[in-house]
């Protein structure tokens, strides 16, 4: 909103200075400073008030070391997150743009979700919370919702012969020569390959001539696996304190590089990668969002006066699926949720080889002492902080390497 003021004040009233405004880089930072401090000022009358509501969590016994202490910490905490994203980005960012408009949606969505999740195991005392399928059901709306309009709105393009040397002209001033040649298209970023652009559509190719109107058919589905995988992988991740919060943070201060260099038509031409305009607006919410969680932290660090609840962990995983998907770093998720892909895997192997053991020699086994994988550490005898610093020095490294793969293929 002060977005639209400000450019009012500029290019209407001509008042001095109010075109800082403009760049995205200045309504970051703003953003970041207020969901920074909204989260850490406003945090704690948010956790009295849940706390006066009796949103207490309960704990299931595990066996695991300091879990009975946790036994009716405030819950929903995610909301803290919700608040203090949402605040900053209705007030500096562009609100016409169809990523921050996607971003939106998500994070109330999946809030939403998360929401009625926690309500249920606190308030209709069901320790399962929300069925499994109705998670699914709105993770694959969010999903559909989110593909379509990536893949239907016409305001959604990119760019990848940013390598061209002509597009730039030295004269008195910077010229763009030729208009961007800007197009639909569901091309991705393969990392560490040269001339590193995959279009779903080509999976299609078998089908001849005019294919491409068809790349629906898979693109949409991949949106809605990757929502859902990683929304998944956020809510396995919060286990134990600090742990989702910290390494979602790492990872999408990462995300805001990409988002950063591939909508800025220079930067993308330096380092010859896929230009998607308008892109680089999302870099405001990334903002928001990563000072929202880092406050949030603020509560949440070892011993945590607060827990995200699904209410926070399913939109995290939701917000960090779509940047990724409108960044066309998708692939990349293998890297900067790592640790998000190592609890999910841990889980899923303990699941399927426990299944094994049991039909093959009548007794189930396990390879982990518990998933996931946390939990397996703390069976080990590590405390909550170790593991959590450790998790967030591998997140840190795993980003890096994300980040790496703009110049190295």
């Amino acid at each position: 909103m002060l977005y639209y003021l400000f450019e009012y004040f500029d290019k209407t009233l001509d008042i001095s200075g109010t075109g800082v405004f403009q760049y995205i880089t200045f309504r970051s930072a703003l953003a970041f400073m207020l969901s920074l401090l909204l989260s850490t000022i406003y945090g704690k009358r948010v956790i009295n008030f849940l706390r006066k509501q009796q949103v207490g969590e309960t704990v299931r016994e595990l066996g695991l070391a300091g879990q009975n202490e946790k036994a009716g910490t405030p819950t929903m905490g995610g909301l803290i997150i919700i608040f203090a994203t949402l605040v900053p980005v209705l007030l500096f960012a562009r609100l016409h743009n169809i990523y921050i408009v996607l971003l939106i949606v998500t994070t109330l969505w999946m809030g939403t979700i998360g929401f009625v999740d926690d309500y249920i195991k606190i308030f209709k005392k069901d320790k399962q919370g929300l069925k499994g399928i109705f998670k699914v059901i709105g993770q694959v709306g969010l999903g559909i919702i989110v593909g379509a309009v990536l893949y239907f709105n016409p305001a959604v393009t990119v760019r990848t012969d940013t390598g061209r040397t002509d597009i730039y002209k030295n004269v008195s001033s910077t010229v763009v020569l030729p208009a961007p040649v800007e197009e639909k298209s569901t091309a991705t970023t393969i990392p560490f390959v040269k001339n590193n652009e995959f279009d779903y559509a080509e999976i299609l190719s078998f089908m001849g001539e005019g294919y491409e109107k068809w790349a629906w058919l898979i693109f949409i589905p991949v949106v809605i696996f990757i929502i859902t995988a990683v929304s998944n992988g956020a809510n396995l991740t919060d286990g134990i304190d600090g742990l989702a919060a910290g390494t979602s943070a790492i990872s999408v201060l990462a995300l805001g590089i990409f988002t950063f260099v591939s909508g800025n038509i220079i930067f993308s031409n330096y380092l010859n990668i896929m230009y998607i305009p308008n892109s680089g607006e999302m870099t405001v919410f990334i903002s928001a969002f990563t000072g929202a969680l880092i406050g949030f932290l603020w509560y949440n660090s070892f011993p945590a006066s607060v827990f995200m609840g699904d209410t926070g962990s399913l939109t995290i995983g939701g917000i960090i699926a779509v940047l990724a998907i409108a960044v066309r770093k998708e692939i990349l998720i293998v890297l900067f949720c790592g640790i998000f892909l190592a609890e999910s895997a841990s889980v899923i192997i303990q699941v399927a080889y426990f299944k094994y053991t049991k039909r093959r020699f009548g007794e189930g086994r396990r390879i982990f002492l518990m998933s996931p994988l946390h939990h397996h550490y703390q069976k080990k005898g590590y405390h909550e902080s170790k593991i959590v610093t450790r998790f967030w020095i591998v997140a840190i490294m795993l980003a890096i390497l994300s980040i790496v793969t703009l110049k190295l293929r």
